[in-house]
């Protein structure tokens, strides 16, 4: 019976799908699957000391004192510049008595060339607010202006035109990152007319819209700034899903509806659309020469922590896994492909160029600026499966040798390298516009820059005069101009002023589609798809006929969301020949139910052809909830036994890894006839079932598996998931919790300690006792870091504690107790030495191998060696290595965990929730159930020993600094 109604419904769907398609194109289809962008293959000239393409020149349009410390920009319709600035930039790490500070708050500036001849020449302030601490965003959409300033979104509206805001209000409010450079980021109007923008992973954010739909999302991420102290991983929002790190956020011109478009990011700085609703961002990393450049698929999960934001990519990392597979969680099922590895850097701000004005080869073009790397980089994004090739290069660069080198906190004297773009967007006029926070350094909530100083670069092509144009938004032929001009927010007051005409306007904007500008033509889509009863006739006929899937993508994305057309336009663009089109019916499947899918998921699943990780993904969210019941459906077209699934299928599987399909991929794990590839899909997609007859089949297949392989693989599985996903779900023996009792002797020195009528004496002594042993030294220093301990027993105990054999207790110690005979070392002099490199591998390998890893050599601890020659120069290395604690890495700040027990533990986190997972000192991670903890907190002193601790001279420092500067495989 269920046989005979999965038929009924195929052939239904192929009914409507044919007849709808017939009925239009005589059968013939004019679909084409696939289309070409432009290449840029461009020479370089010198121009005003930066390399550009051969026939653009660069001007500086602005500079201080018109601004200061530009952070972002946006263009209004009279093609003026509006500035966000930072000028109090994380006062908590920038002296303001050594900066330029304004005690009446940041400002946001308009900048205008009043002339025409490509310079500005007036500049005024907008507003100046203390609510304003280094904003990072702006967009001026008519009167009104948002200025993005964590926890709040600010609407401020110029009610009369005299560029002085009437009105201020909170637009959202509610977004973590206060003063933190992962927060709250720009908003763009969006094709489709609703506004997008993004925040960064300084969680958490619980965000109400006016409508009173809930945003909560966060994840284990802190630190940063001293505001960023408390996160929480694992919340449901209203829609009940739960949404992770830096978001991607879409809402309404009115507040409402405000809904996640991507998650999963650490600090997407912007998001750009082009016209066709693609999505663009650019991310940075945790310092591991990992950035990337990426087109985000609506709903898509970027992977930076695991799937509900309670562990660290670190804590995920399997055995040799690169590091920007680790770092982007690209092998586990639910992630998007990251895009472009860009190396070592600091992404900024992001545009899609769809302007004229540089020639139709540079149309469409995505540009991607890198503060770190002194660039802006190109990419003309073209079509690969569902998804894109990001091929890059660099476009506009202050420096003529390659920065793939780049060193975030390397004070460099050549001023070339001080140009650092933190925002590119395109004018009114066609011509491109970079900001410039201009500094010696950039990142880590640092400027060395003491006056502020700003610029602001125009590109042009030469030869060519730029105008601002006149727009008369009053005007129907003003407003099509409008929704026609380059500059992205611009474009929406056109789109507005049309859209409130109805269909009246049909006809002009129909001839939009004549246009030889495909992004013109997209929009005109957008907008006929809103004008009532006609204009949605034309974009239904373009996404049965039109010849370029972009715009058959445009038309079902401007279609999708009318519910009682759903199912026609899924029907007609679910057989559409190219795969992007139905990735975009995918997505729309997410939130609808499984008996308004069922009847399109075979013929969905039929389009993905094994090879394409962007279709595959998309059917997972197309399943999304409903993964037991496709599975189901899918599998009685697959053979009997799965051995003999279909690759596609058993992919498929990966994805969804449903309950239903334990056994099955049991028997795939054991099976001696499949491929080892297939068999390690098999386990990993058993590890991510967190259900107990998963754990019972993954222990099976260790215990019964002939294929060393199988069995590492699984092994490691079961280690890892049991201190995680798995953790309830078994009786681990060996993990509930018996060894963090405190041994009796211990304790009966801790209360002596403890009592108040103790005599010093008799306290220092039970103070050296407990000094001596790993246990004791924990909770010695958990003692003095809760004020527990009186000086004089602090100077008692202090030789005793750094004489712990345990090198953790040594180093923790450093920062309650007092040890003698440390000395100052200079870096000064130490760069003067000659260095010995043979001598400094030497070093490395007797004193840093314990705790850190080049290559394969060395312990995963500390952070990962292979490549900080890419990262640091030797002063910052020594600085690094002498004061460890100045600046620690995300995921190796240690945490001290008193248990119920009275034991006190130290460690990297790894993971919270069911349980938490610490990493002590000697790699062993310590698995602590929730019910045990008593409190957790973070400790200033890391848990690196430094240079003094690990017994090291200057000269030794010379030669250590030496050999590290060597390692630069960032592949590892």
């Amino acid at each position: 019976m269920a046989s005979d109604r999965r038929i009924k419904d195929r052939l239904a769907s192929l009914i409507i799908s044919t007849a709808i398609v017939c009925s239009y194109t005589s059968c013939k289809d004019t679909r084409n699957a696939d289309y070409t962008t432009p290449k840029l293959n461009f020479e370089t000239s010198i121009e005003n000391d930066f390399s550009v393409p051969k026939g653009w020149q660069i001007t500086l349009w602005a500079e201080s004192p018109s601004l200061y410390n530009p952070t972002n920009m946006d263009v209004d319709e009279k093609g003026r510049i509006w500035v966000t600035e930072a000028v109090n930039y994380r006062d908590f790490n920038n002296d303001p008595k050594h900066h330029l500070n304004f005690e009446k708050g940041d400002r946001v500036m308009i900048l205008e060339d009043t002339d025409g001849d490509g310079i500005s020449d007036t500049s005024k302030v907008f507003v100046q607010d203390k609510d304003l601490v280094a904003p990072l965003g702006i967009a001026v959409i008519g009167n009104k202006v948002f200025v993005s300033c964590a926890p709040t979104l600010f609407v401020y509206t110029d009610e009369n035109g005299d560029d002085v805001p009437d009105k201020k209000e909170a637009f959202l409010t509610g977004f973590g990152g206060f003063d933190h450079d992962h927060s709250l980021h720009s908003l763009v109007v969006g094709p489709d007319g609703k506004w997008y923008f993004n925040t960064g992973n300084a969680g958490p954010h619980n965000v109400t819209d006016k409508a009173g739909w809930q945003l909560r999302s966060g994840s284990v991420y802190t630190g940063g700034t001293p505001y960023n102290d408390k996160n929480e991983p694992a919340q449901l929002s209203d829609d009940g899903r739960i949404w992770v790190g830096g978001l991607a956020l879409r809402v309404n011109n009115d507040g409402t509806g405000l809904e996640v478009v991507g998650h999963n990011f650490r600090n997407s700085y912007e998001v750009a659309l082009d016209s066709y609703g693609n999505m663009w961002q650019n991310d940075n990393d945790d310092q591991v020469v990992t950035c990337r450049v990426s087109w985000l698929m609506e709903g898509g999960n970027a992977g930076y922590f695991n799937a509900n934001g309670k562990r660290t990519w670190q804590a995920d990392r399997k055995p040799d896994q690169d590091i920007f597979s680790a770092h982007w969680h690209q092998e586990d099922p639910g992630v998007m492909p990251a895009g472009d590895n860009t190396g070592a850097g600091s992404p900024t701000g992001v545009v899609v160029y769809e302007g004229d004005a540089f020639g139709p080869e540079y149309r469409g073009m995505l540009l991607s600026a890198d503060a770190g790397r002194n660039v802006i980089f190109a990419y003309q994004p073209s079509p690969n499966g569902a998804g894109f090739d990001l091929k890059r290069h660099d476009l506009i660069t202050s420096t003529q040798e390659s920065t793939e080198a780049y060193v975030w906190n390397d004070i460099d004297e050549d001023k070339r390298k001080w140009f650092r773009p933190s925002d590119v967007t395109v004018g009114t006029d066609g011509a491109i516009y970079i900001a410039d926070w201009y500094d010696p350094v950039v990142g880590g909530h640092q400027m060395m820059d003491t006056i502020g100083y700003g610029r602001i670069y125009r590109i042009s092509p030469k030869g060519k005069e730029l105008k601002t144009p006149q727009l008369e938004l009053n005007t129907i032929d003003g407003q099509i101009t409008a929704l026609l001009n380059p500059a992205v927010n611009v474009r929406s007051q056109g789109f507005e002023k049309l859209l409130e005409q109805g269909e009246q306007v049909v006809g002009k904007v129909k001839k939009i589609l004549d246009s030889d500008n495909p992004y013109h033509r997209a929009r005109a889509i957008w907008l006929l798809s809103k004008l009532g009863p006609q204009g949605k006739t034309i974009v239904k006929n373009v996404l049965k006929n039109d010849s370029d899937p972009r715009l058959r993508i445009v038309a079902y994305r401007a279609l999708k969301d009318d519910a009682e057309s759903f199912k026609k336009h899924a029907a007609i663009a679910i057989n559409d020949p190219s795969p992007q089109v139905r990735r975009e019916v995918a997505i729309s499947f997410r939130d609808k139910t499984w008996e308004e899918i069922r009847p399109f998921i075979q013929e969905l699943f039929e389009g993905y052809n094994g090879n394409d990780p962007w279709y595959l993904e998309t059917l997972g969210m197309a399943m999304d909830g409903k993964e037991e019941l496709a599975y189901a459906e899918l599998l009685s077209n697959q053979p009997e036994d799965p051995l003999y699934w279909s690759n596609t299928f058993a992919s498929l599987v990966w994805r969804l890894h449903p309950k239903s399909a334990i056994n099955a991929l049991k028997e795939r794990a054991l099976a001696e006839s499949l491929s080892p590839d297939l068999k390690k899909q098999a386990v990993d997609a058993q590890a991510f079932i967190n259900e107990t007859e998963a754990v019972a089949a993954m222990l099976a297949i260790h215990k019964s598996s002939t294929d060393e392989r199988v069995k590492e693989m699984s092994q490691y599985w079961l280690d890892f998931r049991k201190s995680n996903d798995w953790y309830a779900l078994w009786a681990w023996e060996t993990e509930k919790g018996e060894g963090f009792r405190v041994p009796d002797d211990i304790a009966e020195l801790n209360e002596i300690l403890l009592n108040q009528d103790t005599p010093t004496k008799q306290k220092i002594d039970a103070g050296k006792e407990m000094a001596g042993s790993l246990i004791g030294g924990r909770l010695l220093i958990s003692l003095a870091a809760n004020n527990q301990l009186s000086n004089e027993v602090i100077n008692g105990v202090s030789e005793a504690i750094f004489n712990n054999p345990e090198l953790e207790i040594r180093t923790l110690a450093s920062e309650h107790f007092k040890k003698s005979g440390e000395r100052p070392y200079s870096i000064t002099s130490i760069l003067e030495l000659t260095n010995d490199v043979s001598k400094g591998e030497n070093i490395f390998l007797t004193k840093c191998i314990t705790c850190h890893k080049n290559g394969t050599t060395g312990r995963d601890i500390g952070p990962d060696l292979s490549s900080i020659g890419e990262k640091f120069d030797k002063t910052a290395l020594l600085d690094a290595i002498i004061n460890p604690n100045a600046s620690i890495v995300f995921g190796y700040e240690p945490i001290m965990l008193k248990t119920k027990s009275g034991q006190a533990l130290y460690g990297f986190l790894l993971s919270e929730g069911e349980t938490t997972v610490l990493k002590d000192m000697n790699g062993k991670q310590m698995v602590i159930a929730a019910d045990d903890i008593e409190s957790k907190e973070k400790i200033k002193m890391g848990i690196m020993p430094n240079a003094f601790a690990l017994g090291l001279t200057e000269q030794d420092l010379a030669n250590l600094s030496a050999y590290l500067l060597t390692l630069k495989n960032s592949t590892l």
